[in-house]
């Protein structure tokens, strides 16, 4: 079996008038990981989510999901899903939502009682689950759309925009649920906008804008642009070195001043000023890319696509579902 559990080759999308969602899209997913696929808000990531999920149907290109041609019946018995925008009835309760969507995806009813009650204590609602979804935060909400999403026992779970208006407490109780999805096998793919929400968990990064991928692989792989060195201390620093580092373009926060260059040379004056003032510097290192310093390079300042990483391939044609 391939160790990738979904294989995409010239995936496109157009709507009437002409409209490219999906302008032939290539892909690889690992087994066992968190994929995330970023962009701004009508970049396609939701239209590659529902033609995956067989909601829409593809203009063209092929594509394989656990081995299988996309839209495979018995694959999609093996598929997860949280939709964007996800409405479940106000008047059913957290649980009777997850009752119903394990009927929907007939699973035995001699399990039903016994895996609601796991994926109630999986997502943390259970002492919330008699109360109607109408009561819910948002947070609680997505959880519990987590939890319908994992009825059928899953190997694949698609989350789209899975923490778009949650407050942090909860997106910080998603992210601890990604990490131990992840440690069971599973492999989640979300598609999100909010960069500071993948970063601490995901394993490979896509990023997409107009219908089109323009890098993807692991973090470390697309980060390789070092943006600057990092020198920390302890201690506080004196009104007037502060000052005098904003003043020449530097970012002081907390215990450490960051420079905009990758000359070392440059961060000497830096720390002969920080231990002329009695302090202690305990760091001096090279900084690469945030993922949003990556994204905003890709989308904000790329006409077309990058080369990919050296040990990042194409995927092989596939059978036309």
């Amino acid at each position: 079996m391939s160790d990738y559990v979904l294989e995409l080759s010239g995936i496109r999308k157009t709507y009437r008038g002409g409209i490219e969602a999906l302008k032939g899209i290539d892909l690889r997913v690992p087994q066992g990981c968190v994929y995330g696929l970023l962009g701004p808000n009508g970049a396609g990531k939701s239209t590659m989510v529902k033609i995956l999920t067989t909601l829409i149907r593809r203009s063209g290109g092929n594509g394989t999901m656990l081995g299988k041609p996309i839209g495979d019946r018995k694959t999609l018995q093996q598929v997860g899903l949280l939709p964007e925008h996800t409405q479940f009835p106000p008047y059913l309760t957290g649980r009777q939502v997850i009752e119903f969507a394990a009927g929907l995806q007939n699973v035995p009813s001699a399990l039903t009682k016994e895996r609601t009650d796991m994926l109630l204590k999986k997502v943390s609602m259970t002492d919330s689950q008699h109360r109607k979804i109408k009561s819910y935060s948002k947070g609680m909400k997505q959880r519990i759309g987590v939890a319908q999403a994992l009825v059928s026992n899953p190997k694949i779970i698609f989350l789209d925009e899975p923490t778009d208006g949650v407050d942090p407490a909860g997106r910080k109780k998603f992210r601890s649920l990604v990490r131990e999805l992840r440690d069971e096998g599973r492999t989640i793919f979300i598609n999100t906008h909010i960069l500071s929400e993948l970063e601490p968990i995901v394993d490979r990064v896509a990023i997409m804008t107009k219908g089109e991928i323009l890098g993807e692989g692991k973090l470390d792989e697309l980060r390789t642009e070092k943006t600057g060195y990092v020198v920390g201390f302890e201690g506080q620093l004196s009104v007037e070195s502060r000052s005098k580092f904003l003043d020449g373009g530097l970012e002081v926060e907390g215990g450490t001043v960051r420079l905009p260059s990758t000359n070392a040379l440059d961060a000497q004056p830096v720390i002969d000023r920080i231990r002329k003032e009695g302090l202690v510097v305990t760091d001096l290192s090279l900084k690469s890319q945030s993922l949003e310093d990556l994204f905003i390079g890709l989308v904000g300042g790329t006409s077309s696509p990058p080369p990919l990483p050296a040990n990042s391939t194409k995927p092989p044609k596939t059978p036309q579902a």
